[in-house]
């Protein structure tokens, strides 16, 4: 099958910002404009330069990290199907008892320690490649809701064509640096075979980086087949160009499929996100410390069989950890505890020397209501001030996960914009600290016409497609729309002005006779 070129370095490490054109353009202008990318600036990921919170110090750091270490020794973890992976801890020290797995203090710790702090994922469009870890933040969309939800058609289950779509929305939007995997579930194509199809539209639709299927090993071995395909056998072995996230069975558990496909990755040199995924009280104790340490644990783990399997293997220390409603038993999202939780477990991370993922902006909300924006805004802003260099669920997450919804998508998208505002900092220089605009103005003069502020004003402040600041007579002869109502307009608007980029037509041909014989080649599974 043919194969394309190694993909090479990108030859630039900025895109530049196309000018808006004067504000008779309008929003509909502006939308345009950013919808075929030209309103992008800087690289295809972002670069923090603000500082990060330390909640805890020293003493208190070392108490959970000594907990991790007692929960490891006394009561170990379980690989459950999986032989050969207990066989890799035990040729590396580890007490193996049937599937339990203990470890001395410091093992686990130790064994992670060949995971880079950093490393780079090549996409399709070269100048889309993104650095994760060190100072460097990469957005990426929801995964795996199985239902969608509009204002137009309410709260359904998940088509390809829903999949299709908000990979789409993902490619064109500057404010998400990577396609994701798993946006939806595309429950009318077989369970066994839709990897296939959400692999490829991730390939043919976007040019950004994404991730493949983790459901079964067999499943994570044709992700990386077709990522093979397109960018070829001698980029994957010195490259990441395709992840998987792995979720262990909190609590302390691992089981066969997870263990599999973590393997497949990590074998091929591609990417792992390792994410504990822990509600408290359900998943473990209903404490905040305990979980955190748990958390810690289970991260350890899964790093350290990545780098049994492979030493080097990009991985990313992953957190899902969040509260219950103990009344009802359901998750909640964006809580004082869960967002503390959030700080400490990247002060842990830290010490570990790698990239940090977090949770993005979600909620419980069944809408894009003010519950929504409040939880989806409180966590997305305690990750961020953690230290996450990648960032997973930045947009469309409604229900605890279980939707995934255009207007939210858009909202979100909205919202990531403007952190990446904030976390790029402020620059001070003449320019900035208006030098020229006093002398232009002077005293007692309004500065809105002066040469300065003609000069800076579509850079000066981040500049929202979604948020009205008219008055409320013109909001009211506007038909009195909300921000949600505005988001529906703008996601049509978006995928309106999609267009595909181009695939070399040998390529597109060798993905889909791959997936045609793999299709063929078994019956039609739906659970």
């Amino acid at each position: 099958m043919p194969a394309t070129k190694a993909i090479p370095e990108p030859t630039s490490s900025s895109l530049r910002r196309g000018r808006r054109g004067g504000r008779s353009g309008g929003r509909s202008g502006r939308i345009k404009r950013r919808v075929d990318g030209s309103t992008q600036n800087g690289p295809a990921f972002l670069t923090r330069r603000t500082p990060l919170y330390d909640l805890l110090d020293e003493e208190n750091l070392i108490a959970l990290e000594n907990h991790a270490d007692w929960i490891l020794q006394e009561i170990g973890i379980e690989i459950r199907g999986d032989e050969e992976a207990l066989a890799l801890f035990k040729q590396a020290g580890a007490s193996v008892n049937g599937s339990r797995i203990r470890f001395d203090p410091g093992h686990a710790r130790s064994l992670c320690s060949s995971a880079p702090g950093q490393f780079r994922m090549f996409a399709r469009d070269p100048a889309k490649t993104i650095t994760i870890g060190g100072d460097h933040v990469v957005f990426t969309p929801a995964y795996g809701p199985p239902f969608v939800s509009d204002l137009d058609n309410g709260r359904r289950y998940a088509t390809l064509e829903d999949f299709r779509n908000f990979v789409k929305l993902a490619d064109v939007t500057p404010w998400l640096h990577h396609s994701g995997g798993t946006v939806c579930e595309p429950v009318d194509i077989p369970v066994n075979k839709r990897h296939l199809d959400m692999v490829y539209a991730h390939l043919r639709y976007s040019t950004k980086p994404f991730m493949g299927s983790v459901t079964a090993p067999q499943r994570a071995e044709d992700s990386i087949e077709m990522a093979r395909i397109v960018f070829g056998a001698e980029t994957l072995e010195k490259h990441c160009v395709i992840q998987g996230n792995i979720n262990v069975n909190s609590p302390l558990v691992f089981d066969e499929i997870m263990t599999g496909a973590l393997k497949a990755y990590a074998c091929a040199n591609q990417g792992i996100v390792l994410s504990p995924f822990i509600l408290g009280g359900a998943m473990g104790p209903v404490t905040q410390p305990a979980l955190i340490a748990q958390a810690h644990a289970e991260a350890m783990v899964g790093i350290a069989l990545s780098q049994l399997v492979r030493k080097g293997a990009p991985v990313v220390y992953g957190n899902f950890l969040t509260t219950v409603d103990l009344k009802s038993g359901a998750p909640t999202f964006g809580t004082p505890e869960a967002n503390l939780s959030a700080l400490a477990i990247g002060q842990l991370c830290r010490r570990l020397g790698l990239p940090l993922r977090c949770g993005g902006h979600l909620t419980a909300s069944k809408v894009a209501d003010g519950q929504a924006m409040q939880e989806s805004a409180d966590s997305m802003t305690a990750g961020l001030m953690a230290g996450a260099n990648y960032v997973l669920h930045a947009a469309g997450w409604l229900e605890g996960g279980l939707t995934i919804g255009y207007e939210k998508f858009v909202m979100d998208l909205d919202r990531c914009g403007m952190m990446q505002r904030s976390l790029s900092g402020l620059t001070i220089n003449d320019n900035q600290l208006g030098t020229e605009a006093y002398r232009q103005a002077g005293p007692g003069e309004n500065f809105f016409g002066i040469p300065h502020t003609l000069q800076n004003f579509e850079t000066a402040n981040y500049q929202s497609d979604l948020a009205d600041t008219s008055s409320f007579e013109q909001w009211e002869e506007n038909g009195c729309q909300t921000i949600e109502q505005r988001a529906n307009r703008r996601w049509k608007e978006m995928l309106a002005q999609y267009q595909a980029p181009p695939m070399d037509p040998a390529t597109d041909e060798a993905l889909l006779d791959f997936m045609t014989r793999k299709k063929q080649a078994v019956g039609d599974e739906w659970y």
